[in-house]
């Protein structure tokens, strides 16, 4: 039977939670107005569930069962890690600012009759610029942050950077939280913007599901022709499997090649059992990683590979230096960036002198995330090294406590308190 996570692993996760609302700072590109906007998330969750966003204390409630638990098809399920393959959809019509419903015809492999979108009641105002980002205030943790970086067995020389956040200045956080983001708008909620899914239409995506081929947009508003096709591509990828494999001391990584995948990124964060939080990411540079869970363009992307601060889309393995985490182990998650596809019409004209009024517009964002605890395999226990495995040691499964397949983590009261100062 597999080891159920304990409040101690909770919270771990929880803290990835809240270090995610960080803000980070991103290139908006000025793009003039089309008639109508659709936004279309995918995205594919595996491994170990968690609530994003949000304060600490309402994370730690969502995973004991309270609103941010998983529950069915809902918008917004392409971030909130619950395991599984989800499609957030949002449409805008200039002509109508108070769009109520609207249609989305699919292909016959996805899901059948057309989707049909609605505004969420309360929706928030629609933002001024559909190019920026909601930008929350984080709450400010104490203690010390310690941040490692760098695939290999053996932490690098002039590692890890320290923050100690009792007396460190502004210069001191904006050094040590070096974050790259390129994280645009996508399908969101607001008043006058119909989305899919909604309580009354609220289908679960099928397991074989496939957005490959034509889709279209309509409703009061909406002009018509606005039809384009989701390519290969931009299809839902596959889950990432993620197995892990100590090797003396140090803890060996690998996953599944995804085809469309156009890089990776992989991070850990957990405590080494004092007030301190500890970070690592799979990045060649510093940085925290806090911006880089989540859709980035495909020109960040592809910088970011040149500055090796992602993994190479051919790449499948990387190990977490031993001695980081220690016994205390830590949240781990790998994303696998899909290709952002971008299409309008009519298409933008080569001169710039050339006058032009879009009529349509829609980007589609696609990305595959898996979660676990550092040390574990993806059946949910520890990972041995290649000589154990080989020389049959260990014991069974049916004899195993589930204590011992879990990482040592401080006990929850005493790390929030430590982190946050709760």
């Amino acid at each position: 039977m597999k080891p159920v996570p304990s409040k101690n692993h909770l919270v771990t996760a929880t803290l990835f939670s809240v270090v995610l609302n960080i803000p980070v700072a991103f290139a908006a590109q000025e793009v003039a107005s089309p008639e109508a906007q659709a936004w279309i998330d995918i995205a594919t969750f595996s491994g170990m569930s968690m609530p994003m966003g949000g304060s600490p204390m309402g994370a730690l409630g969502g995973m004991f069962g309270g609103k941010g638990s998983a529950g069915g098809n809902s918008f917004g399920n392409t971030r909130t890690m619950s395991a599984g393959r989800w499609v957030d959809v949002t449409v805008r019509s200039r002509a109508d600012q108070n769009l109520d419903e609207a249609q989305q015809a699919v292909p016959a492999g996805f899901l059948s009759p057309a989707l049909t979108l609605k505004t969420p009641k309360n929706a928030p105002p629609a933002p001024r610029d559909d190019e920026d980002v909601k930008r929350e205030a984080p709450e400010k943790p104490k203690g010390r942050m310690l941040l490692y970086w760098g695939c290999g067995s053996e932490i690098r020389p002039g590692q890890p950077k320290i923050l100690d956040m009792a007396t460190a200045s502004p210069g001191d956080y904006a050094k040590f939280f070096v974050a790259r983001s390129a994280t645009q708008r996508g399908a969101h909620s607001a008043a006058g913007r119909p989305v899919w899914p909604n309580p009354e239409d609220n289908r679960m995506v099928p397991a074989n599901a496939s957005l490959l081929g034509e889709h279209a947009f309509s409703g009061k508003g909406i002009p018509d022709g606005f039809r384009f096709q989701i390519p290969a591509a931009q299809d839902l990828m596959p889950a990432l499997s993620l197995e892990q494999a100590d090797k003396n001391g140090a803890t060996d990584l690998s996953w599944n090649s995804i085809s469309t995948a156009r890089g990776y990124f992989v991070s850990a964060m957990g405590s080494n059992g004092k007030e301190d939080m500890v970070m690592w990411s799979s990045s060649e540079l510093a940085d925290t990683g806090f911006g880089l869970m989540d859709y980035q363009t495909n020109a960040a992307v592809d910088r970011w590979l040149k500055e090796k601060v992602l993994l190479m889309p051919n790449t499948t393995s990387c190990t977490v230096p031993k001695g980081i985490f220690g016994e205390h182990g830590g949240m781990l998650r790998v994303i696998a960036y899909g290709d952002e596809l971008n299409l309008v019409h009519p298409p933008r004209p080569k001169d710039p002198k050339t006058k032009w009024a879009p009529v349509w517009a829609v980007k589609v964002r696609v990305k595959a995330v898996t979660s676990g605890f550092l040390g574990m395999s993806g059946q949910g226990t520890r990972g041995r090294s290649a000589a154990s495995q080989e020389a049959g040691e260990g014991r069974s499964e049916q004899n195993k406590g589930q204590n011992d397949d879990m990482p040592k983590i401080p006990q929850p009261i005493e790390l929030l308190k430590g982190i946050f100062g709760r």
